[in-house]
């Protein structure tokens, strides 16, 4: 691997080329991520701290990129980088294909894992109690084989699975994550998102308008989309362009599951009828912020169109879970029109 000194290097070059000036707490981060990558470099029975490092802080700080910058810039291929919800789908397709073999979940684990020494878990966030089971066999396995993890999050440990009423189900994750990572608090007062320049491509290239105008295909009747034999209404469906409606891939029973295909199938979407997520049910806002979480972390280009701007839109969505790292990540869009 890299010494400390160029790891810190090449993130900085990283760092240059993409008009990114660090502040200081994204400095402190680079130097604790520059003594985990040295932490790696020992072999297990030799390292006198924990295995991890887990990395939280409010939105738009940085984590995620400086991450990401670093996971890029460790000259391994042992290293495994894996997004939240991308984990879960590939963790059920595990389970699913060895589930006639009596340790399945085992075998799924290790298969989105891999056999590298790194596990990268990007966006890190529970909400429901079952996959809180499946997050801490991961951490569990993981740990137990050697394996170092790095994590962000929007959230403090003790904070994760947030609902009071479910959240006891994650008291054995939070003390694995506790027990074997080391805790990093990136603070700081700007939310970076906002200030996305660079509008040339992915989401950041996308709209928010309340204009119907020349946004929609001529549909004619209903189209539809297949994900895994299950099929799905939608407004049309072109070469690599996806039309639907709120109510389509939002109120219906789709998941990340569908998300992630169509994110890698259509390069661009258009989404309409988006209404305040105040006057939709539970179910339909938090696969809202789902489908966000995974348009952006595919850089798909998306056109949403709504009867309310974007500033109110984020205003009355304000009080849900996940509502902070929604708010910055539609901060991304090129252009906010009416």
């Amino acid at each position: 691997m890299h010494s400390r000194r160029q790891l810190v290097a090449t993130v900085d070059a990283s760092a240059a080329r993409a008009g990114i000036s660090l502040d200081l707490a994204q400095r402190r981060l680079l130097d604790r991520l520059a003594d985990f990558a040295a932490d790696l470099n020992e072999k297990p029975r030799r390292r006198s701290r924990p295995r991890g490092l887990y990395i939280y802080g409010e939105a738009g700080r940085g984590k995620s990129w400086l991450a990401d910058a670093f996971y890029s810039a460790l000259s391994t291929d042992r290293k495994t980088r894996v997004h939240f919800h991308g984990f879960f789908d590939e963790l059920h397709r595990g389970i699913h294909d060895h589930r006639a073999e009596p340790e399945a979940m085992d075998r799924a684990i290790e298969a989105v894992t891999g056999v590298g020494r790194l596990l990268f878990f990007d966006e890190l966030h529970v909400h429901d109690s079952g996959d809180a089971r499946l997050l801490t066999r991961l951490l569990d396995h993981a740990f137990s084989h050697g394996v170092s993890v790095l994590a962000t999050s929007n959230y403090a440990p003790d904070d994760l699975l947030p609902n009071p009423i479910w959240h006891h189900t994650f008291d054995r994750g939070i003390d694995v994550i506790k027990t074997n990572m080391d805790l990093f608090h990136l603070e700081g007062p700007v939310d970076y998102r906002s200030r996305r320049t660079d509008h040339s491509s992915g989401f950041a290239s996308g709209t928010w308008t309340t204009s119907t105008s020349a946004v929609l295909p001529d549909c004619g009747e209903e189209a539809t989309v297949t994900v895994r034999g299950r099929r799905f209404p939608i407004l049309a469906a072109g070469a690599d362009h996806l039309w639907a409606t709120f109510a389509q891939i939002c109120n219906s029973p789709t998941s990340t599951i569908e998300y992630l295909e169509w994110a890698r199938t259509f390069s661009t979407w258009t989404v309409i009828d988006i209404p305040l997520l105040e006057n939709t049910n539970p179910e339909a806002q938090q696969r809202f912020i789902n489908l966000v979480d995974v348009l952006v972390d595919a850089d798909v280009r998306v056109h949403f169109v709504s009867p309310y701007e974007l500033t109110t839109f984020l205003e009355c969505a304000v009080h849900r879970p996940d509502a902070c790292r929604m708010a910055s990540r539609m901060h991304l869009l090129h252009k906010q029109t009416v």
